[in-house]
C-alpha cells in the first residue's frame, strides 16, 4: 500500500495513530549458514523448500491446523558445528537506503529484491569484550574457576498470524516499526532454525537450559502461542496457516503455509510473558475484542493479508473466519503452557495469581531464575510493575533466594528503561506503578542479583545498574529473532575464584543450512532493515559479546 494511502488510513483513526505509533516505536516494532549458503543472495518471492514427505495437512475440529492426513513430513537433520558471532557474522551487503517502495506492496516487495536490499555475506567475527563495573581491566582468573551454567537467551520470536482481522498492516511503514515485517509469514520457520541451532549448539557444548525474552507470539491468540509451542516442543507438524489452507506455492515445503516437522528443543525452557503473548497486537488490551478475533470482519481501522491473491497483498477484508485465532488471558495463556509439557517454569502460584511470577532453580547449581511478569494487561506496549506486584510476588522471592543462598538471575520482558506506568494505548494509568530508578532501587537491595534478563527493545544491550544506595547488577538486553539481526545469545555464568563471577554473552545468529524457507525469511529481514523500514538492533561491539564482571555476593 502507498504510503499516501497510509497517510490516509492514519487520518481515518485519528485517535488510534499517534499512540500506535509511539507504542510501536518503543520497540513492539543459530550460528550463521557457512558460505556455500546460497540463501545469502536469494531474490525473489518463491522459496526452495526442504521438505521430502507427502504431507496432506488439514485444518482440525478447533481450527489448530495441527491434524495430518496422509504421511507426515520429516523434520530437518541436524546441524553439524556452528560457528557464533566470535568466529563470523553475517552482514547486509546493501546500505541501508531509505527509498519510496514500500515492502508491503508485493510488486514493490520484489523491486527491493530485485536490487538486493535482503543480499548478505558473511563477514568476520567479534572478539568478546570484558567489561567491569568500573571500567578498569578485570582481575585474574582465581586457581579453580567454575563454570555455573550455561544457556541461551532466546528473545522477542513473535510468531504471527499474519491473516487475523486484528493486524494493523497499514500502520507500518519507515517511521512506524513493527506492525508488518516482510519477514513475518516466516516467522514459524525461523522459530525452527532456530531451536535447530540451539540443538546443534548443545550437541557439542551442551546447555543446562533456554530462557524466553517474552513476545513468543505476535497478537495474543491461540494458534500463535499453539504453533510457538509446537515448534519448541517438537510436534509432529505445524501449519501456521489460519482461516482457508493456502498454498501460495503449489508442492510441497516450498512456501510458509504449508505444514512442516519441527525438530524440537533438546533442552528445557522455560516461559516469559511479553506484551504481545496477552495483548493484541502488543498494544491493545484483549477485552472488548474477543469476537472480531475469530471473524471475518476486519475492523475500522485495521487491515491484515490476503493470502489467496499473489504475494498476499494487504486489504481490510472479510477474512475467512477461525475460532483457532481466540484472544488468550493470562490464565488461559498460562493453562496452555502448562499443557504443553513440564510447565517451563510456571507454578500454581501463578496460575492463582494470574500473572507469570516464579522462581525456577537451576538443576545442580546455585543459580535461580526469579521471573516477572511486566505485562500491562489494560493495555500498553511498555512495561508495568506495581507496588503490589512487589509486596505481593516479587519481593517474597527474592527474599527466599536470599534466605537459600541463591545467586539470581532475574528475567522479565521489559528492561526497566521500558517500565511505564500503564498508560498506553486504551489503557489508564495505573497506581503504584514503579519508576525505572525504583526497579533498580529493589534489584539492588539483593547483593545476590547478579543479572537482569530482558528482550522488547529489539537491541542487543549490555548495561551495568548501580543504585545508591544498594548492589551493582548487569542489566542484559537480548536482540530480536524477529527482526534484524535475528539473534539469540548464549549465556554463561562463570564462578571466577577470586571473588568475582563472571557472564559471558554471545550473540549467535540461526543457522539455515538445507532450511530454504528460513533462508528466505532471513532475506526479507534484511530487506526490512535496509530499506529503512526496521531500526537496527545490532547494539555496539560492547553490548553483544561481551563478558561482564560482577562482585560475588
Amino acid at each position: 500500500m502507498p504510503r499516501s494511502t497510509l497517510a490516509a488510513g492514519l487520518a481515518s483513526t485519528p485517535a488510534l495513530a499517534p499512540a500506535l505509533a509511539l507504542a510501536l516505536l518503543s520497540g513492539c516494532p543459530g550460528d550463521d549458514p557457512p558460505a556455500t549458503d546460497s540463501s545469502s543472495s536469494t531474490t525473489g518471492e518463491d522459496s526452495t523448500g526442504s521438505s521430502t514427505a507427502d504431507d496432506t495437512s488439514t485444518t482440525d475440529a478447533d481450527g489448530t491446523g495441527t491434524s495430518t492426513t496422509g504421511e507426515l513430513p520429516d523434520p530437518l537433520p541436524p546441524l553439524g558445528a556452528v560457528p557464533t558471532t566470535v568466529d563470523q557474522r553475517i552482514e547486509p551487503t546493501h546500505a541501508v537506503e531509505a527509498q519510496p517502495l514500500d515492502p508491503r506492496i508485493p510488486d514493490e516487495r520484489e523491486q527491493l529484491l530485485e536490487q538486493g536490499f535482503g543480499d548478505h555475506a558473511l563477514g568476520p567475527g567479534e572478539p568478546v569484550e570484558a567489561l567491569t563495573p568500573d571500567g578498569s581491566p578485570p582481575p585474574d582468573p582465581g586457581p579453580s574457576p567454575q563454570l555455573l551454567t550455561r544457556f541461551v537467551h532466546l528473545a522477542d520470536t513473535q510468531v504471527a498470524d499474519d491473516e487475523s482481522p486484528l493486524r494493523y498492516v497499514e500502520v507500518d511503514s519507515a517511521f512506524i516499526s513493527g506492525a508488518f515485517r516482510p519477514q513475518e509469514a516466516y516467522g514459524c520457520q525461523i522459530t525452527n532454525a532456530a531451536v535447530r541451532t540451539i540443538n546443534a549448539v548443545h550437541a557439542r557444548t551442551p546447555l543446562r537450559f533456554v530462557v524466553l525474552g517474552g513476545d513468543n507470539a505476535d497478537s495474543a491468540q491461540t494458534n500463535e502461542v499453539q504453533w510457538f509451542l509446537d515448534i519448541l516442543d517438537g510436534a509432529p507438524v505445524v501449519h501456521c496457516d489460519s482461516g482457508s489452507d493456502d498454498d501460495p506455492l503449489p508442492g510441497e515445503g516450498n512456501d510458509p503455509k504449508d505444514p512442516f516437522a519441527p525438530v524440537g528443543l533438546d533442552v528445557p525452557w522455560i516461559w516469559v510473558s511479553g506484551n504481545h503473548d496477552v495483548l493484541v497486537q502488543g498494544n491493545f488490551s484483549i477485552e472488548g475484542r474477543e469476537e472480531d478475533a475469530v471473524g471475518s470482519n476486519v475492523p475500522g481501522g485495521s487491515s491484515t493479508l490476503d493470502w489467496s491473491q499473489p504475494g498476499a497483498p494487504v486489504f481490510d477484508g472479510p477474512v475467512v473466519p477461525d475460532p483457532a485465532r481466540a484472544l488468550l488471558d493470562p490464565v488461559a495463556l498460562m493453562s496452555l503452557v502448562l499443557d504443553s509439557g513440564d510447565g517451563h517454569g510456571i507454578t500454581e502460584d501463578a496460575l492463582a495469581a494470574g500473572r507469570t511470577t516464579y522462581a525456577w532453580d537451576v538443576p545442580d547449581s546455585a543459580l535461580r531464575l526469579v521471573v516477572v511478569d511486566s505485562t500491562a494487561l489494560t493495555g500498553d506496549a511498555s512495561g508495568l510493575v506495581t507496588d503490589t506486584d512487589v509486596e505481593q510476588h516479587i519481593r517474597p522471592l527474592l527474599d527466599q533466594a536470599e534466605a537459600d543462598g541463591k545467586l539470581v538471575m532475574v528475567a522479565t520482558h521489559h528492561a526497566s528503561t521500558s517500565l511505564g506506568d500503564g498508560a498506553g494505548i486504551g489503557g489508564p494509568p495505573q497506581p503504584g506503578a514503579l519508576e525505572p530508578a525504583d526497579w533498580q532501587a529493589l534489584l539492588g537491595e539483593y547483593p545476590n542479583v547478579i543479572a537482569h534478563l530482558a528482550g522488547h527493545s529489539h537491541v542487543h544491550r549490555a548495561t551495568y545498574i548501580e543504585p545508591a544506595p544498594g548492589s551493582g547488577y548487569w542489566e542484559i538486553i537480548t536482540a530480536a529473532i524477529a527482526d534484524w539481526p535475528h539473534q539469540m545469545r548464549i549465556v554463561e555464568v562463570h564462578d571466577q575464584d577470586n571473588g568475582w563471577l563472571t557472564i559471558t554473552g554471545i550473540a549467535l545468529d540461526y543457522a539455515t543450512d538445507g532450511d530454504g524457507l528460513a533462508a528466505d525469511g532471513r532475506i526479507r529481514g534484511v530487506l526490512d532493515f535496509t530499506s529503512g523500514w526496521t531500526p537496527d538492533g545490532s547494539g555496539t561491539p560492547q553490548d553483544r559479546n561481551v563478558q561482564l564482571w560482577v562482585p560475588a555476593p
